[in-house]
């Protein structure tokens, strides 16, 4: 508390304002102590800690002079460039450890009052949604529901995606826009109405819509008019999946699946597959340029779009495998989920089967949140051809989308509960 209107400040007081420079001065050459300790992965999580610290380890060069340590290199070899590699590297071999041989806990709360089934991450939140009347924008650091978006009145949420500044749905028949400030928009009727979609996706500025015509129409975010009308299929389109080179990727009812420019009104490649079981998930790898699709038969299999030429097949469920994701620049692994409630770590160059986790019954903890309880629970590893039937469905509820992060996985299930599995390196632990 200051002194009194008037009053003059002591001496003390004087000494006392430069206090906080003088601690973070100490603050300073103690954290670059502590930093000069650790390896370089765990200096490069430290810098995205927060401004303070990757203030620090910036000016103090830690991050090169590990480098050029665990290279063997000099000073004059040294790149910006080929640090930046190498970090990609190191953080994609990192993320294959914890998700194949680290230790794994399920974070499960409630987050909403009826079933969700759908689930984006990006950049530390989550949004979750479709079968509530609510969007919920999620902060993973403690579980907190940081912002609420209502669905209009007498109509069903489908899909969606966000970026920092907006949420994007397709509301029955309709784009409709959140902004993150509140505000909510639908595009006009005249522009916005069309046949029934089954999924979009979004890419500032554009949304494609996936509609039951075998069509995607695309949408511009700006003039909120349908700027093309490309034919992908004559059965319905299922699942989208959009290329930062301007692709469209869809898959059908019917097992196929086609490519287009985002500039051309017609398909310009198809993907052809060995069965005609339909087409649940697709997602897209620009780092490798390939294409991973899960179906209603139990299979992933990839694609590669250099050659449109199918790499792998790989029966990963006894049924259909509702998501398929990777943690964004990683060419290593690939998470599937399906209905049978078993998460799976595949190879994505080969389709092996590395791991398989469902979430173990009969251990559990609980804290608070905003939303109630979160119950954690401990992650089970399982083999491959481990008889699923032995475990309750209580425990493998099926998995109808999945978002994958750095050492973390973010699942729905058609119920009110989220869940968030994070697994641990064990060279965190020892």
């Amino acid at each position: 508390m200051g002194p009194p209107p008037g009053s003059k400040r002591s001496p003390s007081m004087k000494r006392s304002s430069t206090t906080p420079t003088s601690i973070r001065s100490l603050e300073h050459d103690t954290l670059c102590i502590i930093f000069s300790y650790l390896g370089l992965f765990d200096v490069v999580r430290s810098s995205a800690v927060c401004k303070f610290w990757n203030g620090i380890i910036k000016r103090s060069k830690l991050l090169q002079l590990l480098y050029l340590k665990q290279q063997r290199s000099s000073r004059s070899s040294f790149s910006e460039e080929s640090l930046n590699v190498y970090l990609e590297e190191l953080a994609i071999e990192h993320q294959r450890q914890s998700l194949v041989r680290g230790s794994l806990h399920i974070d499960q709360w409630k987050g909403h009052s009826l079933g969700v089934d759908q689930c984006r991450m990006k950049r530390g939140l989550v949004l979750t949604g479709v079968g509530d009347k609510v969007m919920r924008l999620w902060s993973l650091e403690r579980y907190r529901c940081i912002e609420e978006y209502s669905i209009p009145d007498g109509v069903p949420l489908v899909d969606f995606d966000f970026d920092e500044s907006k949420i994007v749905g397709l509301v029955g028949t309709r784009i409709c826009i959140w902004r993150r400030n509140g505000q909510r928009s639908i595009f006009p009727s005249r522009e916005g109405q069309f046949i029934k979609g089954s999924c979009m996706r979004y890419f500032d500025p554009e949304a494609v819509v996936g509609c039951e015509d075998g069509t995607a129409r695309v949408f511009d975010m700006y003039s909120k008019k349908c700027s093309r009308i490309v034919r992908m299929h004559t059965e319905p389109v299922t699942c989208l999946s959009l290329s930062e080179d301007q692709l469209i990727i869809s898959g059908s009812s019917l097992g196929r699946i086609t490519v287009s420019g985002l500039s051309s009104d017609q398909r310009v490649a198809t993907l052809r597959p060995t069965d005609s079981t339909g087409i649940k998930s697709l997602c897209f790898n620009p780092a490798s340029h390939h294409v991973f699709a899960g179906t209603t038969a139990g299979y992933a299999s990839c694609w590669d779009l250099r050659t449109m030429r199918q790499l792998w097949k790989t029966q990963v469920s006894p049924n259909v495998v509702y998501s398929s994701q990777h943690m964004r620049c990683d060419t290593s692994t690939l998470v599937v989920g399906g209905i049978d409630g078993v998460l799976r770590v595949l190879d994505q160059n080969t389709g092996e089967i590395l791991t398989s986790y469902v979430m173990d019954h009969g251990t559990s903890s609980s804290s608070g949140c905003t939303h109630g309880v979160i119950e954690r629970k401990i992650g089970k590893r399982i083999a491959h051809d481990y008889n699923i039937d032995r475990i309750p469905k209580t425990a493998r509820p099926p998995i109808t989308c999945l978002a994958v992060g750095m050492q973390k996985v973010i699942t729905t299930h058609n119920s009110k509960n989220i869940r968030m599995w994070k697994f641990n390196n064990l060279r965190e632990l020892n």
